[in-house]
């Protein structure tokens, strides 16, 4: 007797094979477990209703991350801790930073590696996050940032020139 796997829908196949990823991505750029896991929620509830604009399939990992990234910047505009160059903002999370679990606050160097990159210019650090955690393309970047692959690698560049930088002042 033969059994059969059941049936997975789309949205299923989406959620088993991006929630860790998306999770952690969401979770660099609000900071909070259970924002995360609010911004992660909206953002798969986003993605299922609109799968069916989702026409070239290899195009599938950067348009999630669109869709993760947008829920995201939006959950962080209505909290009003839309990261800027300006202080207040910045210390919104990295106040945030030190009162999570996730990080390890004896290991300082990490500390300060997770608070250089919140001192970033928002498209900076998004662009930052996709690339050196997530490991994206720059063409994958810009599709999700809406920009060209240039723009991208020269937005990486800098936050990595900032976040050195930061680093070495506050070493």
């Amino acid at each position: 007797m033969r059994l059969f796997a059941p049936h997975i829908s789309p949205i299923e196949d989406l959620i088993k094979r991006y929630h860790k990823p998306l999770y952690w991505h969401i979770r660099r750029m609000v900071v909070c477990h259970d924002d995360a896991q609010d911004v992660l929620q909206n953002t798969f509830l986003q993605v299922h209703l609109h799968l069916s604009e989702l026409k070239d399939k290899q195009q599938e990992r950067a348009w999630v991350y669109k869709v993760a990234t947008n829920e995201a910047l939006q959950w962080l505009r209505s909290k009003r801790e839309f990261l800027s160059l300006e202080d207040e903002d910045a210390s919104a999370l990295l106040s945030t930073l030190h009162a999570e679990t996730y990080l390890d606050t004896a290991d300082s160097l990490l500390v300060l590696f997770q608070q250089a990159i919140l001192t970033l210019p928002t498209m900076q650090r998004t662009v930052f996050n996709l690339r050196y955690y997530d490991e994206l393309s720059y063409d994958e970047i810009a599709q999700i940032i809406g920009s060209s692959p240039a723009s991208a690698k020269t937005n990486y560049h800098y936050a990595k020139a900032k976040i050195s930088n930061y680093m070495l002042q506050h070493s």
